[in-house]
């Protein structure tokens, strides 16, 4: 599965990881999963509430630094356990955000050896609004968030 990337407004990368595939899609999916890894630590999530289907809900409630960050967004399309698309243009009911920043495309895949080739794309509206992610950290940021996937989904592993 693959998709144009514009490198305008996309900003993106692959890694492989050393679990299984459905694992992975699991700690996307299942909201119990998600403050494992989902931003970088010491950072966290202290809430989150799904529904995974197509216009459902995706949002979460960050702490950084003492500070609320609330999240919220839909998905676009699932495809259980190879993608993931959801953005913060709109919420629940597909009410528009005020201010949207980026869709999220995630596509999972087998490797040979039983890990995950992990692909993960984000989106943006405008070339400055990509530029303005990638100074933000988007590389190091969700870098470390799949290292951080990676590291609590081989705890989950029998």
């Amino acid at each position: 599965m693959t998709l144009d990337l514009d490198p305008e407004t996309d900003l993106s990368f692959t890694r492989t990881l050393a679990v299984p595939r459905q694992l992975v899609w699991e700690c996307w999916t299942e909201p119990k999963h998600i403050p494992h890894f989902f931003i970088p630590a010491p950072h966290k999530v202290t809430s989150v509430d799904i529904d995974l289907r197509v216009g459902g809900r995706f949002n979460t409630t960050f702490d950084v630094e003492g500070n609320s960050m609330d999240n919220k967004g839909v998905y676009l399309e699932v495809v259980p356990g190879e993608k993931l698309v959801f953005t913060d243009t709109y919420t629940e009911g597909w009410k528009p955000a005020a201010e949207p920043f980026m869709t999220a495309i995630l596509i999972l895949s087998d490797t040979a050896d039983g890990g995950t080739s992990y692909t993960a794309i984000a989106r943006h509206r405008s070339p400055e609004a990509r530029k303005t992610h990638e100074e933000m950290g988007f590389f190091d940021g969700w870098g470390t968030v799949v290292t951080q996937l990676e590291g609590y989904a081989k705890g989950l592993m029998p």
